[in-house]
């Protein structure tokens, strides 16, 4: 295959069809367009001549890493400086005294002007020495992560095959795949991987990085970023700050060389009073000294570089000087090829630079020779590959070329690629550059550029997209222009871009043609999705309102789906009692369209709206008719509209049907992943986890969780991570991770403070008043639950879970002793659940007045409700409320002196705890049989709390943290103990934090050392 030119493959990479993108990375990275393997895979090679000069405090810190690193601990570095600096070049010397400490070794770069290829430095980085690798070496990782990495890493495109990707916004699959090969790569030597010019990086990478920084691998990586900070984009910034903070990440800042540093760089070359000039001309800068170095007059230049020269880098006037000089030493021939290169990219090809340059492949080469002779380009490990001999140098050649005869340089770039037969997409980089406005060709080129992106780089896709409205012709129908905002307003939300989302999406309702009624729609159901998502649930229902009083008929496809909309709206905002009239509208027009799939949806609305507010009868007599019509859609049709199955579920979670939900809500789920079609407001990641903690899932509710937060993270602040936080907290109290609880219950609180008063808003103040209790803070969980979930009965909290939520303050009212308004709010609690008639809603009443009447010394009463509210709760298959209402039961039987009943309930309740992975609660359950002096038997023994950090691990986690001392990878550990891979990720989890280890490696040398302590203190025979 003949080589092709890196830009142009990292365009082609962005195309119609996941295959045809495998297609083109693979045709990327095979040929070496940007990677190797070695010191400087994908960066500049720093030259074995270069002296490295000064840096000592730089290089101490290194080694002092390096030491760190060699502990079995994963560790990030980041070296920052202004360009040319040295941050190349010290990476160089990590990378030597890492190999010689005998680590592995990879490194990749971005490029300044190619920043479209998804994961790009990544896969620099490890695609070469990825695809050196037997694959059967891979065969032990997870199923899922090898699915995700085919579509990461060219070298695994094989993998890909009959396997559905990521979401659009369950991105974190991807960077948990590539978390899992780092891990595995380090497992025979540690990983030491470089990131240079990482400022340049693509979205994706940055994103990728940011979740490595967030999580680091569970092994011996060490990752080392390199980039300048002004020109670092925000979230980049943001994320290697918190990195910071947290210490998971040491900084490094390069500054100028010292002027005896400066002399011993330039060595003989200069005399001392010259070398002074210099250093004082470049401020220290080893590159800007060496540029100078180069130039004719030493450093004397008078003229002024042009205004357009390295534009934003702040480069000292002398050293731009300098390389006007330098570029002045060309023949006509060799500059005309130079800015045809920098034009074609870097590294670039000969023939490209010389389609840009305009000139003949015979006079590009003969150019070639020239260029190498004078050091302003390098070769690459790669045949007919050249790069620049630092990116300054291209910056300041492309930046130097005529305006008007750099558009035609991208031009003719363009046009030759169209030649050699790539796709649209690849063409979009230099079409970008050099179409004019009113190429419709251009338009389309740049629209389908941003739809094939839109998956992996949502980002990029909104670039696409935005310069394909710039170029759209002012005649060009409304409609062309207002599908264009459609896309881009997506690709924006996709990427975290809400509020620039939003304006695309208000200049397309000011242009959107009124005639076109579907097209209205659409617009206004976006707009007001992203208004909802930012929790102006105002501003949705009024223009929703608006919408469907523009529709032309009282009844079709639009306005029934605007009504639905309506319907969902009230659901945010509280209004419950709102919901019945939109609902019953939904309905009726439903019926007169006669579309199967709008039908199922609009069903669901009534009986969502009568779970919230309604008589129970009802709400299951709607919810069944509308189960009929879901399960009764094939998964081609369901798929269409899987809000059907999605609010089905979350009508029956208020309607104590947690089997029927749990099916529907994952039926919605696998249909979103199969057919790529993404929840944009994680509505599913609202309803399951929530589904499954009632059903004692918690490892899988845990599991979902964690995903949903890291895809939230990566569309910034939002009310759906405030709703995953807070629900993540829940299960990290019951599972006894009380930092996690707490951090992610703060979190979510914070998210919501500004938005509107309604359903998020409170259930956020329930989350951290429910972990403020537990925490011996019950007068702050008062103060949070009355003054942001609606007063004393707290309205703000629909159907039978507002008993939840009164249970949970008469609980923080007995902790106060105030004992009369804990009989109030477990009063309400009892009108509430009589007006809903719910079992698990009579069993969370039950049990606030089992509490209450505990407190005040009626202990039969107390047996009496806290029994009842087990049977209840057992009665909907909720296992933990049931264990919570045992134990309870069980310190009212104790209290009345009934002991061997106590410690039946009790035991119970401490084996369902068990059982569920709640071992918060179990270990509570088992202090309250130790006060009757009854000893715990569990199937596997209990870790002591008040021993060394191994004592802490119970028999099943000791044994597994042997496994790990022997080397056996998470799928080794299921298969030999008969548990899933998630349940050992999860009992690996707990070993960490007991055993204050960061990594796999960290957690082996633990253990044996306890084991070497151990046999040491054995008698001699």
């Amino acid at each position: 295959m003949e080589p092709v030119q890196s830009v142009e493959n990292a365009d082609r990479a962005i195309c119609a069809s996941p295959d045809d993108a495998r297609a083109v990375i693979v045709e990327t990275f095979r040929t070496g367009k940007g990677g190797a393997v070695t010191h400087t895979v994908g960066a500049r090679p720093a030259r074995q001549r270069d002296p490295l000069v000064g840096r000592a405090d730089e290089l101490d810190a290194l080694e002092q890493l390096l030491d760190e690193f060699d502990g079995g601990s994963p560790g990030a570095i980041e070296l920052v400086g202004e360009p040319g600096i040295g941050k190349t070049r010290l990476f160089a010397e990590l990378a030597a005294r890492a190999e010689l400490r005998g680590h592995l070794i990879l490194s990749g770069s971005a490029s300044e002007l190619e920043r479209e290829l998804p994961f790009s430095v990544f896969v620099h980085a490890l695609d070469e020495y990825v695809e050196s690798l037997d694959l059967n070496l891979l065969s032990t990782l997870d199923d899922d992560v090898q699915a995700e990495l085919a579509y990461v890493l060219p070298s695994l495109s094989a993998l890909a095959a009959g396997r559905a990707v990521a979401l659009q916004h369950e991105r974190y699959r991807s960077h948990r795949a590539v978390r899992a090969l780092l891990e595995h790569l380090s497992q025979t030597k540690p990983l030491v991987l470089v990131l240079d010019d990482f400022h340049w990086a693509d979205s994706a990478s940055v994103e990728l990085l940011g979740a490595l920084l967030r999580r680091p691998p569970a092994a011996a990586v060490l990752t080392a970023v390199g980039l300048r900070p002004r020109q670092t984009p925000e979230r980049l910034a943001a994320a290697l700050e918190r990195a910071h903070r947290a210490a998971t990440l040491t900084r490094v800042e390069l500054g100028g060389l010292t002027l005896d540093e400066a002399r011993e760089l330039l060595g003989e070359r200069v005399d001392a009073a010259g070398a002074a000039v210099l250093h004082q001309e470049s401020g220290g800068n080893p590159f800007y000294l060496e540029q100078l170095m180069r130039s004719p007059e030493r450093a004397g230049a008078a003229t002024s570089a042009p205004e357009i020269w390295l534009t934003g880098l702040e480069v000292p006037p002398a050293v731009a000087a300098s390389l006007s000089e330098e570029l002045g030493l060309l023949s006509d021939g060799g500059r005309l090829v130079l800015e045809g290169a920098a034009v074609a990219g870097d590294p670039f090809e000969p023939e490209l630079a010389a389609a840009a340059a305009a000139t003949s492949e015979a006079a590009a080469m003969d150019a070639i020779d020239e260029l190498l002779e004078l050091d302003l380009i390098r070769t690459t490990d790669v045949p007919r590959r050249f790069r620049f001999r630092h990116p300054l140098v291209r910056r300041a050649v492309y930046e130097a070329t005529a305006g008007g005869w750099r558009l035609g340089a991208h031009e003719r770039c363009a046009e030759a690629l169209a030649g050699r037969g790539v796709t649209a997409a690849a063409r979009a980089h230099h079409v970008e550059r050099s179409a004019r406005q009113g190429d419709v060709a251009a338009v389309a080129v740049l629209r389908a550029a941003g739809e094939a992106a839109a998956r992996l780089a949502p980002e990029s896709a909104a670039r696409w997209f935005g310069g394909a409205l710039r170029l759209l012709p002012p005649t060009a129908p409304a409609q062309d222009r207002v599908e264009l905002l459609l896309a881009r307003a997506g690709a924006l939300a996709a990427a975290g871009h809400f509020t620039d989302s939003h304006e695309a999406l208000l200049e397309a309702v000011e242009i959107v043609p009124e005639r076109s009624s579907a097209l209205c729609t659409r617009v206004a159901t976006a707009c007001a999705g992203v208004e909802r998502f930012l929790g102006r649930y105002e501003q949705a229902h009024a223009r929703l309102v608006k919408a469907l009083r523009g529709l032309p008929e009282p009844a079709s496809v639009e306005s029934v789906g605007l009504l639905i909309e309506l319907t969902v709206n009230e659901f945010y905002r509280s209004r419950f009692e709102a919901m019945h009239d939109w609902a019953a509208r939904a309905v009726s027009g439903a019926r007169v369209v006669e579309d199967a799939g709008l039908m199922a949806a609009a069903l669901v609305m009534p009986a969502l709206a009568d779970a919230m507010t309604g008589p129970t009868e009802r709400a299951r007599s709607r919810r069944a008719e509308a189960a009929v019509l879901v399960d009764g859609l094939p998964d081609d049709e369901l798929s269409l509209r899987p809000d059907a199955a999605a609010w089905l579920a979350a009508a029956e979670l208020y309607l104590d049907l947690y089997a029927e939900a749990d099916a529907h809500a994952s039926r919605a789920l696998r249909l979103a992943r199969m057919t790529g079609r993404a929840d944009p407001f994680f509505g599913l990641y609202q309803i399951l986890p929530r589904v499954w903690y009632v059903r004692g899932k918690l490892a899988e509710a845990a599991e979902l969780l964690d995903g949903a937060i890291e895809a939230g993270h990566l569309l910034g602040p939002s009310p759906a991570l405030a709703g995953n936080l807070f629900n993540r907290s829940v299960v990290a109290l019951a599972a006894g991770e009380l930092d996690i609880a707490f951090a992610t219950a703060e979190e979510g609180v914070e998210l919501t403070r500004d938005l509107d008063e309604g359903f998020v808003t409170a259930w956020a103040a329930v989350r951290l008043a429910a972990v403020l209790l537990e925490t011996g803070q019950p007068l702050e969980a008062v103060e949070l639950l009355l003054g942001r979930a609606g007063g004393e009965e707290l309205t703000l909290i629909p159907g039978g879970w507002r008993t939840y939520c009164l249970e949970l303050l008469t609980r923080c009212w007995l902790a106060l002793d105030r004992r009369s308004e804990a009989e109030r709010a477990a009063g309400v609690a009892e009108m509430v659940a009589a007006d809903v008639r719910l079992p698990l809603a009579t069993a969370w009443a039950d049990r606030a007045v089992a509490g209450a009447a505990l407190r005040s010394g009626d202990a039969a009463r107390a047996i009496e409700g806290a029994l009842a509210s087990a049977a209840a709760a057992q009665e909907v298959g909720a296992p933990v409320e049931g264990a919570l209402s045992r134990m309870l039961a069980g310190r009212a039987l104790a209290q009345a002196g009934q002991r061997d009943r106590a410690v039946a309930e009790l035991q119970r309740a401490a084996a369902a705890f068990d059982a569920c992975g709640a071992l918060r609660y179990r270990d509570n359950a088992e202090r309250e049989l130790g006060k009757l002096g009854h000893r715990p038997h569990r199937r596997t023994r209990a870790g002591k709390t008040d021993g060394t950090s191994i004592d802490s691990l119970t028999e099943r986690e000791l044994q597994l943290a042997r496994l790990v001392v022997g080397r056996k990878t998470n799928p080794e550990i299921a298969a030999e103990l008969f548990l899933s891979q998630k349940t050992v990720e999860t009992h690996l989890r707990h070993i960490f934090r007991k055993m204050d280890v960061r990594s796999r490696v960290e957690l082996a040398r633990a253990v044996e050392r306890v084991d070497r302590a151990a046999l040491a203190a054995e008698p001699r025979a």
